[in-house]
């Protein structure tokens, strides 16, 4: 058995005190979110007399209805497009060996290094051009683009840790390399694609700048959008703000701990790679 040392102690204080460190901002916002307008006190000291009405009237003024509907439309849409466009091409990327194959694997790469804010104006007439303007599938088309190169990389190099007995024994059983794809080499991706799911999910969700770009002057808005509505030119409802944080967090964080042992799993499985 190992013993308990005194490093294996200054360990645990270092642990405790990082997840205090990551725990005060949810503290804060939690607090504040609850608090009644009329209390000035500091941010740090506890609500004296908690109430949940902040949560009602930001629903209400904030239209967060729309808005929640909204983002779940755009980060479901868009992540399972990211998914099924990144497992299908790294695939060949992966067990392919030809020249071909790693120039490819070169080429989408790109997408890493390039910032996005290069396309932006291009994208944003191409969207013009489309009619796509204000409507969900703006969003949806631009975060899969942006999305893929990342996640095809997070499968490749899944991928390629993989032993290739399953698909060559599916292969000489008369499967098609699309269906031994499917049928052997999807589940076994399992862990992978829950991670890159989380990852996408909350890169979408959280996303700002893009659904104020392609959603401006429409009624239809994101949560980030929504929530910077409540902050005005002379006033701001700090209350509100952050009642509406927590209604937008609270999503994410659900499909979070759903998914815990399985992005768990998938962290653990690509190390070990």
């Amino acid at each position: 058995m190992t013993r308990y040392r005194l490093r294996t102690f200054a360990l645990e204080l270092v642990m405790i005190a990082v997840g205090l460190v990551f725990a005060f901002p949810v503290y804060v916002l939690v607090n504040l979110a609850v608090r009644r307008p009329s209390d000035a006190s500091s941010p740090i000291a506890p609500t004296t007399s908690p109430t949940f009405d902040n949560f009602g009237a930001a629903w209400e003024q904030g239209a967060l209805g729309g808005a929640l509907a909204n983002s779940v439309l755009v980060t479901a849409g868009s992540v399972v497009v990211v998914l099924a466009v990144s497992a299908l091409a790294a695939y060949p990327l992966a067990r392919v060996t030809a020249r071909w194959s790693r120039w490819t694997f070169l080429l989408v790469m790109l997408g890493l290094v390039l910032p996005f804010q290069l396309a932006a104006l291009p994208l944003y007439q191409t969207m013009r051009d489309l009619g796509l303007l204000g409507t969900p599938v703006a969003l949806i088309l631009f975060y899969s683009g942006l999305q893929v190169p990342f996640t095809t990389f997070l499968y490749t190099g899944f991928l390629r840790t993989l032993p290739r007995d399953f698909e060559d024994a599916a292969l000489i059983d008369g499967c098609t390399p699309l269906q031994g794809f499917r049928y052997v080499v999807l589940p076994m991706l399992r862990p992978v694609t829950v991670t890159a799911l989380v990852l996408n999910a909350v890169a979408v969700w959280n996303d700002f700048f893009t659904p104020l770009l392609y959603l401006s002057g429409s009624s239809q808005q994101t949560m980030p959008v929504a929530i910077a509505g409540f902050v005005g030119q002379y006033v701001s409802d700090w209350n509100l703000i952050f009642a509406a944080l927590v209604i937008s967090v609270v999503p994410i964080l659900l499909v979070y701990f759903a998914l815990q042992r399985s992005i768990i799993n998938g962290f653990a499985g690509g190390l070990k790679g």
